[in-house]
């Protein structure tokens, strides 16, 4: 089996946008849990459905992988698995180093899915000596002085860091000039790296405070809701009118002028 230094995708020389590039995991992992329940075809809606995209998006993301479904049957599962696999590099081994066995790069080490999706861990790297020659997922571990060799001897190009922020950029200098040229990092910390060089970011925290925030939001909504209600104009039929000649009878109708909505709409 090829390794991963030998090729690369072809993804960029045929212009598929990364934006499509991006969503093409998630169609695989939909048709993966299609094919384990021997799903032969899968209509445009819905694997859009189960991928979280709309069907006019995934009708457009596959016409750039020159895959048409058929009318009235949908797409081949097998076949849109192979494609998809075959356009992200995953029809091939993939060894994989991670650096900085703490708790966070010891869960990525024991995480089953790499082996399955086309990734190899070759070599777990930390910078404690006392880690060195300790397994870890069956994985003994090695010093950050074996850095560049154990690249050089796994022909690694993929580089997980899992390291504390100030470590990140020193380990991310070594990784690429020992033949990286793709880096997973999961340090809380933006990674400079060369021209040619890819990097992806998972920041956890970040995704919580996204999360926050959209909590935040839908209590400020109802907060705001009942609020809205009490104020709320009554039908004409019921609403009390005041004698002829009086005070007008919808003068209570309209809240206090300068209210503020609890939410500014996004």
């Amino acid at each position: 089996m090829a390794t991963g230094r030998t090729h690369r995708p072809a993804t960029r020389s045929r212009g598929i946008p990364e934006a499509t590039v991006a969503r093409l995991p998630l169609y695989l992992r939909a048709l993966t849990a299609l094919s384990e329940r021997s799903v032969p075809t899968v209509s445009s809606e819905e694997l859009a459905t189960a991928a979280g995209v709309n069907s006019a998006k995934l009708r457009k993301d596959f016409s750039y992988l020159g895959s048409y479904g058929t009318r009235g049957v949908g797409y081949d599962v097998e076949y849109l698995v192979y494609q998809i696999s075959r356009e992200l590099g995953l029809t091939q081994d993939w060894p994989v180093v991670i650096v900085g066995i703490g708790n966070l790069g010891a869960a990525l080490a024991n995480y089953g899915g790499f082996a399955s999706r086309g990734f190899r861990v070759a070599a777990l790297i930390d910078a404690d000596p006392t880690m060195a020659g300790k397994p870890v997922a069956g994985i003994p571990v090695q010093h950050t002085d074996e850095l560049e060799k154990i690249i050089t001897d796994n022909g690694v190009s993929i580089g997980v860091i899992a390291t504390p922020a100030g470590a990140a950029q020193q380990v991310c200098d070594r990784l690429v000039a020992a033949g990286i040229t793709s880096i997973l990092n999961f340090a809380p910390t933006v990674l400079t790296v060369p021209d040619g060089v890819d990097v992806r970011k998972v920041d956890l925290s970040i995704e919580l405070q996204i999360l926050a925030f959209h909590e935040q939001r839908k209590a400020g909504e109802e907060v705001a809701a009942p609020e809205e209600a009490a104020g709320a104009v009554p039908p004409p039929s019921v609403a009390h009118r005041a004698p002829s000649g009086g005070p007008a009878a919808d003068s209570g109708r309209q809240g206090p002028d300068g209210d503020v909505p609890a939410v500014m709409p996004a």
